[in-house]
């Protein structure tokens, strides 16, 4: 067993203290050949660091020939067939996945959610509250609506009176600095209530697909919490692992 494995100096940088503790537990056989370590979020709370100091002690332990990395489970919306990268903005998204999307804003306002302010784990109830449903321009088809719910911020204090950045709130959130660091997402199937069945001009009880996506700063701070009602008939989720 190397020295660098049985001690830990004091003045160790952290990412090489998060390798050779997981060095330690990989050659003494804590962990297995082919067992999968803990996850980021766990290593990130475990050792009390940021997720990029979690990242760079994982590569660290990668040059050491102790890990190996592949592409990590990740789940996809895709639109007739197409990947839709929600990571440029819904709208951009479904354009670029041949959609012609007509969006209308149901609501830009604040409100109060205890309940979510609970389920997230944040004090303030204090939430900007983002409606909006999608369909396409030349047919008039449903293509979804979408309920996003941005804890009140100072970065975000101004949005229910100026309005969206250029009616899109991906460039309003990254206007305002708010870059996802990391998520997680849901997805199951709803059907529509008599509301929103008449938001999308559908009949009511269509089983639609519902995901719900929560999406973070690096220190763990919610950004969004986005509740979508996406139509079967075009969206898929998509898994690769």
């Amino acid at each position: 067993m190397s020295r660098r494995a049985n001690s830990l100096s004091p003045g160790m940088a952290k990412p090489e203290r998060i390798a050779t503790v997981l060095e330690r537990e990989i050659r003494s056989g804590a962990l297995g050949f082919g067992e999968r370590l803990q996850s980021e979020n766990e290593l990130v709370q475990r050792f009390s660091v940021s997720r990029n100091t979690v990242r760079r002690g994982l590569e660290e332990l990668s040059s050491r020939g102790l890990i190996t990395t592949k592409v990590g489970i990740g789940s996809f919306v895709t639109f007739d067939g197409k990947m839709v990268d929600d990571a440029i903005g819904w709208s951009k998204a479904l354009a670029d996945a041949g959609a012609n999307v007509q969006t209308r804003t149901l609501r830009l306002e604040v409100i109060e959610d205890p309940e979510l302010a609970e389920m997230l784990g944040i004090e303030k109830p204090a939430f900007i509250a983002v409606d909006r449903a999608r369909s396409n321009v030349g047919t008039g088809y449903a293509i979804s609506i979408e309920r996003s719910r941005l804890p009140l911020s100072a970065e975000l204090e101004e949005v229910p009176l100026k309005g969206l950045r250029q009616g899109s709130l991906h460039q309003t959130l990254r206007g305002a600095g708010l870059i996802p660091d990391h998520g997680e997402e849901w997805a199951d199937i709803e059907m529509l209530s008599p509301e929103d069945a008449a938001i999308l001009g559908c009949e009511s009880g269509t089983p639609f697909l519902r995901t719900r996506r929560l999406t973070r700063r690096p220190n763990g701070y919610p950004i969004e919490y986005v509740t979508s009602l996406l139509n079967p008939k075009h969206f898929a989720l998509h898994l690769e692992f």
